[in-house]
């Protein structure tokens, strides 16, 4: 007979079977009857459940996949051109989205009479519609796609100071100051004035560039305008300098001016402190001044305004300026020609370029961070990146009467990484970066390689200048992307879309102060031009064909910040 032990190892679920008791197979009726119903509805609402859900996500992926159209993103140009006869450009090229298509669009100003067409044979419109004489200034915003008018219109009788950076209820604008003296806000997306205000400098004044844009002073929640000028009259040898603060809402000038001597004035910007507090920086040819915009507010409106209260002073910075001159002290020698931010944010430190030094400011303490000599400097520095997140500073400096040399050092400490000797003839324009994802610049810029030249270094041909492209990545080369002969009145590098389609924007023909003649506006798509470039090396013999140069380069990515 078997014993019980071995049975249940035989048979395990058996083993685990209870007897029934009395009374359950009337439960079991029970459940069969009735109470087992539930768990089974249960599950067909479950399954009816998932079936919905799943149908209800099909639907939804074939409408947006089928029904509902997915953006169109607009066909644009590899290259466009539209021309102006009988023109005069300035010195003004703005970019912004005016016609809401997600693409850069571009604004220029120019100066033109009543037989002035585009390219298109449309008349501008009239100077005296606008009440103006003629000839008079225009201002025209051209589609980033196509290069087509999207609205033109006279804005002034002649024009001071324009910027295009403002942005006014959330959408874009641009401030003119004109002559007559008036100061006018245009939406940037129809070219409508939002409002115009007449202005009074004073007799004989000149504007100074460029005009400021700074914290609500008036309380009415929109940023406020301060505009510097000039009045002409010069007491024991100093220049008298008026400030003027106008409302951002209406342009209205807060009824009220301030004014200061300084000892001639080449150029201001606004610098911001870690701290938060707004400084302007008025340089010389010798020296350069800081105030403190509650300092210059101060001066306009005397100490009982409620608005000094919320306007900031830097403790570091009062502490380094010269008191009594309000003067920086600086480590570098010459005649002071530019001075710019190294980067927008608080507290960026300050790039002061003399005729034959470079000196590095810290933005903090106001003390000397490096000094460089470089003799002859041309042109106003530019800013890109050499090294990954590395600032650099890009500067043209005069070799001799026909050559100039394009130096880029590292910001942090003034140390040359890379330089090249180009034949410069022609007035050319400041060099131009755009950020790669890997976080470096390519550096474009204009002259003649040496290597172009016969062998007595003159010119070959006509007195052209052709533009350069250089890339961190690939020291010992330089792609020769295009070439101009006319004077190039302002050159800039632009990414049209959000971290694509980097262009190189020209503005060619005469300038205001010379005779009308043809002014011609283009567009060129990089990667285009890099296919037919010139690969050139600098140097060395050939480390790899043109072709696979090229290549590397058209499939560069670049990057947009912000």
């Amino acid at each position: 007979m078997a014993r019980p032990e071995a049975e249940a190892e035989i048979h395990p679920l058996k083993a685990r079977e209870a007897p029934a008791s009395p009374g359950s197979g009337a439960r079991d009726a029970e459940k069969e009857a009735g109470g087992g119903a539930q768990p089974g509805r249960l599950s067909q609402w479950r399954t009816a459940a998932f079936f919905l859900s799943l149908y209800l996500c099909l639907g939804v992926a074939f409408a947006f996949s089928f029904v509902i159209p997915c953006p169109v993103r607009p066909a644009s140009r590899t290259a466009w051109s539209r021309a102006y006869d009988d023109a005069v450009a300035y010195a003004f090229l703005g970019a912004g989205d005016a016609d809401g298509d997600r693409v850069q669009d571009l604004f220029v100003a120019f100066q033109a009479g009543p037989g002035s067409r585009n390219a298109s044979g449309a008349d501008h419109g009239s100077c005296s519609g606008g009440g103006f004489a003629t000839p008079c200034a225009f201002l025209a915003a051209h589609s980033g796609t196509n290069g087509s008018t999207l609205w033109e219109r006279p804005v002034a009788q002649e024009l001071l100071l324009m910027d295009c950076s403002v942005e006014h209820g959330g959408s874009p604008a641009c401030l003119i100051i004109g002559n007559p003296a008036s100061i006018a806000l245009l939406d940037l997306e129809t070219g409508q004035t939002r409002w115009n205000e007449a202005v009074n400098f004073g007799a004989n004044a000149t504007v100074l560039s460029p005009l400021l844009k700074i914290p609500d002073i008036d309380k009415d929640g929109v940023p406020d305008f301060l505009v510097f000028a000039a009045t002409g009259e010069e007491l024991q040898f100093s220049l008298q300098i008026k400030s003027f603060f106008y409302s951002g809402t209406f342009g209205t000038q807060m009824k009220f001016s301030g004014s200061l001597h300084l000892p001639g004035l080449i150029g201001h910007l606004l610098h911001v402190t870690k701290s938060g507090a707004h400084y302007i920086l008025f340089y010389t040819a010798k020296a350069l001044f800081a105030y403190s915009l509650k300092e210059l507010y101060h001066m306009a409106v005397g100490p009982a305004s409620p608005a000094l209260a919320t306007l900031k002073e830097d403790a570091n910075w009062e502490m380094a300026i010269l008191h009594k001159a309000r003067q920086v002290p600086l480590a570098s020698s010459g005649d002071i020609q530019y001075v710019t931010k190294m980067t927008e944010k608080s507290g960026s430190h300050i790039l002061v370029a003399r005729s034959a030094m470079l000196e590095l400011v810290n933005g903090q303490q106001l003390n000397s961070l490096w000094v460089v000599d470089v003799p002859h400097i041309l042109r106003e520095p530019v800013l890109g990146a050499f090294g990954p997140d590395e600032i650099a500073v890009a500067i043209e400096s005069r070799v001799s009467h026909d050559t100039k040399k394009v130096t880029i050092m590292e910001g942090s400490s003034g140390i040359i990484k890379w330089e090249v000797e180009l034949l410069s003839e022609m007035q050319s324009p400041k060099p131009a970066t755009l950020t790669t994802v890997d976080r470096r610049s390519i550096f474009l810029f204009w002259g003649l390689y040496q290597d172009e030249r016969n062998e007595t270094g003159s010119w070959h041909g006509s007195r052209q200048q052709r533009l350069y492209l250089f890339h961190p990545s690939l020291p010992t080369v330089l792609l020769e992307l295009s070439n101009s002969t006319e004077p190039i009145v302002a050159f800039e590098g632009l990414l049209f879309e959000r971290s694509r389609h980097a262009c190189y924007v020209l503005l060619a023909g005469p300038q205001v102060g010379s005779s009308p003649g043809r002014v011609v506006l283009s567009k060129r798509k990089l990667k285009e031009d890099i296919f037919s470039s010139h690969v050139i090396w600098l140097n060395q013999m050939p480390q790899d064909t043109d072709q696979n140069v090229r290549d590397y380069f058209h499939r560069m990515r670049f990057r947009t910040f912000g």
